[in-house]
C-alpha cells in the first residue's frame, strides 16, 4: 500500500462488474465461474470481491495450463 494509503493497480480490489470488464466477460458469466469456484475471489458482505494481482496470476495459469 502507498504511504497515502490508496492501492497501487495490482493490489486494487476489484467488483464483479470490473472483473467482467478486465476480463472482457458478460457479468453473469464471471458470477457464473466464481460461484462455482473457477475464479478467485472472497464473498464480503454478500458481494464478490476479487484482488487483481490474484486474477492476474490465476489468467496467467490459465493460459499457460490452455497452450499445454
Amino acid at each position: 500500500m502507498k504511504k497515502n494509503g490508496t492501492r497501487n493497480n495490482k493490489e486494487k480490489i476489484m467488483t464483479l462488474r470490473e472483473v467482467a470488464q478486465y476480463l472482457g466477460l458478460h457479468v453473469m458469466t464471471v458470477y457464473k465461474l466464481t460461484r462455482e469456484g473457477r475464479v478467485p475471489a472472497a464473498k464480503i458482505g454478500g458481494q464478490w470481491r476479487f484482488k487483481r494481482d490474484v486474477l492476474d496470476e490465476w489468467l496467467e495459469t490459465q493460459m499457460h495450463r490452455n497452450a499445454a
